[in-house]
């Protein structure tokens, strides 16, 4: 008989999730999920083996954006495997750019949660990495259990493809989504997702965007602690490249000439060199651009007890050690330098090119030399607030022969403490044992503003357990079964991702 009004209260709860007239006293709730999740944990482990090798299937569908590299491919491709996670509509949106994704899980449910993937991954020197890169191969890395390696593992493929693998589990066990679904994705997040706003701004996407109580992208948010760390937003990048020509200035050679003639002939590259130097201060990392700081908001109160209190949960010894630095800029204590890492927005140098890098020397003046760069920036800067003055600030002090070229950015996203998004991640990481840290903001970028700002002003954050590392650099990884007994695998997050949602559907 016990068994039996378990099992009604199971189908009750199935019910509740999808219909705005009936609902449950708490605690009946509580074990309706907690029935669910079991059988969604069930129907996980038994396809563990397939939605590995979804995973692996996707990583050799690469795409990469910077060089205009099966981007077609990779998002159709992903355009399927959404289709076979449950997805009813599936859309492909056309932009100036690489095309994005628009699609929808209509589950007859009250509310609507968004989420947001990126297809495309980030460059490749294959020579660098202990494996292909595309080839997905599963190793044993002691220490961490069994994982999978290949470009876009852990960012982001393989917390995208361990939420896609939830929706299968929700199929297999039987049990309906307690939230309909509206996704977005984009090929172009690696190269600051120049068009992705053209997705976002189609009046369709808008529409179904502003029914969403949040929306958050999939990630691997564990440290080796177990610990994870929810941000309230993050920094918003302006990427652009700077070029000095002899051609443009009008000064210099306009190819490269003997180096002897530097006597009487001007260099496009310290030309370079010098709009490079007024950019940031004596102290080589604070900007200097005019008017940088007029509209900076300084961190608050809250934000710097935040980042205080996170200080003491995570290791400054092993970030050192996993970036391979021993002092921080100023010598600054740990609590110091996450506040700068979390309020200083930054101009940073990704690389140079000019002239001969070959071996031995080569006796010429170059005629052109170029820089990458990227800008950091921080409430309440803005994306094209950055750009003017970027090019004001070259132009008055005589660098506007200077080209600039901006191919990408965005502005910063914040997301309020209170709001539903993240007290759920709270109370889910909460269920799984997960010390929590709150931060103020990623010192990174996702395109979320897109989302928080007008016309749709949602709540946006990164949500999901499990690791994985190696983001941008060779021998990327991500875990699919943990020996760390603090680190979750690839089926408890699966069913981490199943509770959020459940979680999204009736916090209040």
């Amino acid at each position: 008989m016990a068994d039996n009004h378990i099992d009604r209260r199971t189908l009750l709860a199935s019910v509740a999730a999808t219909s705005a007239g009936l609902m449950l006293p708490a605690s009946a709730q509580a074990a309706a999920r907690k029935a669910d999740l079991a059988a969604i944990r069930k129907a996980a482990e038994a396809a563990k083996d397939a939605s590995v090798a979804r995973l692996q299937d996707w990583i050799r569908h690469p795409g990469i954006a910077a060089e205009k590299w099966r981007i077609d491919e990779s998002c159709d491709f992903t355009m399927g495997l959404l289709k076979d996670a449950g997805f009813q509509m599936v859309k492909k949106m056309p932009t100036d750019g690489s095309p994005g994704i628009f699609a929808t899980l209509d589950a007859g449910a009250k509310r609507s949660v968004g989420v947001y993937f990126m297809y495309d991954v980030k460059q490749v020197n294959a020579a660098e990495w202990a494996h292909p890169p595309f080839e997905a191969h599963i190793i044993d890395k002691p220490g961490f259990g069994k994982c999978i390696t290949g470009r876009g593992a852990v960012n982001q493929k393989g917390p995208e493809a361990t939420f896609l693998a939830a929706l299968h589990a929700f199929r297999a066990a039987g049990r309906k989504l307690p939230v309909n679904l509206v996704l977005v994705a984009e090929g172009e997040e690696e190269i600051a997702s120049p068009h992705f706003h053209q997705v976002v701004q189609n009046p369709e996407v808008t529409a179904a965007l502003k029914k969403c109580d949040g929306i958050f992208i999939p990630s691997a948010s564990q440290s080796l602690n177990g610990a994870v760390e929810i941000e309230l937003g993050a920094k918003g990048p302006l990427e652009f490249q700077l070029i000095s020509s002899g051609e443009h200035w009008g000064r210099g050679p306009k190819g490269d000439v003997h180096s002897s003639l530097h006597a009487m002939v001007d260099s496009p590259v310290w030309r370079l060199v010098q709009a490079l130097n007024t950019l940031v201060g004596p102290d080589g990392h604070t900007p200097a651009i005019d008017g940088w700081f007029d509209n900076v908001r300084p961190l608050t109160a809250r934000e710097k007890a935040l980042i205080i209190e996170a200080s003491t949960k995570h290791s400054e010894k092993e970030l050192k050690e996993a970036v391979g630095i021993k002092t921080w800029i100023n010598d600054e204590p740990w609590p110091v330098a996450l506040q700068r890492l979390a309020g200083q927005p930054t101009v940073n140098i990704q690389g140079l090119v000019a002239g001969y890098m070959g071996p031995g020397g080569k006796t010429v003046l170059p005629g052109r030399a170029e820089a990458k760069l990227e800008c950091r920036l921080v409430p309440n800067q803005t994306f094209k607030e950055a750009e003017a003055k970027l090019r004001a600030h070259l132009i008055k002090r005589g660098f506007g022969d200077i080209e600039v070229n901006v191919s990408g950015g965005y502005d910063p996203t914040e997301t309020a403490e209170d709001s539903r998004l993240i007290r759920a991640e709270k109370a889910v990481y909460a269920r799984i044992g997960a010390d929590v840290a709150i931060s103020p903001r990623s010192p990174g970028s996702w395109p979320g503003s897109v989302f928080t700002q007008p016309p749709v002003a949602i709540p946006a954050g990164q949500f999901g357990p499990g690791y994985g590392s190696g983001a941008h650099a060779p021998n990327e990884f991500f875990v699919i079964e943990s020996t760390n007994a603090k680190v979750l695998g690839m089926v408890d997050s699966m069913v981490a991702y199943a509770d959020m949602l459940y979680e999204m559907a009736v916090i209040s």
